[in-house]
């Protein structure tokens, strides 16, 4: 098994529009993670993707907006909510790089329920609230259910200059072009596209957070090694596809 080459644009265009929606005023902060800690997180038929011999965990606060099914207008109010997720890198048997979300905060009650008794993915139920001053946001969740209730986080980043040319590690954590689940029992891809990131540079101020932990990774010790921030980007989910085939941990 060989990974695709990581790609600034998505290497299998959407042919058939499942979901739209825009992510919009992302925080990207980062954590190099043992590989073997990952390993048995991550869902059946996939392993970790490696840089270099290691994987990395991240914490993605952002604003989802406009969410439609097909290619339909944004559902109302329930369409639109913040978010923080907590994720790691996969790759399957045919080589597709993915992520794999061990929690995602949301603050709207009925997409938490669509998500997970669709696509089995762990969304949440949280207090959530984004705020912007300036060059300045601050993302800040409580979660509500399911438990454990109370796990928590707060983020304070500052934008930076923009970025014309990421480095590999920042290609590497941010060019992904789909997910992996477990649903309907077994492990499912679902692609999606978007056009390349606009990333800027960012600053941690600061950083409060028990959501890596309740994900059942371990909390990181030290500061990220990378933060990023994005303006957003229209995204296009398609259809779900299965991972075919055993897989190898892949050799970086």
């Amino acid at each position: 098994m060989n990974p695709e080459v990581v790609t600034l644009s998505t290497p299998r265009p959407v042919r058939r529009s499942l979901l739209v929606q825009r992510w919009t005023d992302l925080a990207f902060l980062h954590w190099p993670v043992d590989p073997a800690l990952v390993a048995p997180l991550l869902p059946a038929g996939t392993v970790p993707d490696t840089l270099d011999g290691v994987t990395y965990v991240g914490l993605i606060g952002f604003r989802m907006e406009g969410v439609g099914f097909l290619s339909g207008p944004g559902v109302p109010y329930l369409g639109s909510f913040a978010e923080t997720n907590v994720r790691l890198y996969s790759v399957d048997a045919q080589g597709r790089r993915g992520v794999v979300f061990r929690s995602l905060e949301a603050e709207r009650l009925i997409p938490v329920l669509v998500a997970r008794a669709t696509l089995n993915l762990p969304y949440m139920w949280s207090r959530m609230r984004l705020t912007r001053d300036g060059d300045v946001l601050t993302y800040t969740t409580r979660r509500r259910w399911p438990g454990p209730r109370g796990a928590a986080g707060e983020m304070t980043v500052r934008v930076g200059a923009a970025l014309t040319e990421p480095t590999p590690l920042e290609q590497f954590l941010t060019a992904r072009w789909g997910l992996h689940t477990a649903a309907w029992g077994r492990t499912v891809h679902l692609a999606n596209e978007h056009p390349p990131w606009p990333l800027h540079r960012a600053e941690l101020l600061s950083l409060s957070d028990t959501l890596i932990g309740a994900a059942g990774l371990p909390q990181p010790a030290g500061p990220p090694v990378s933060v990023l921030y994005s303006p957003g980007v229209p995204v296009t989910f398609g259809a779900v596809s299965r991972p075919a085939g055993d897989v190898q941990q892949p050799h970086s």
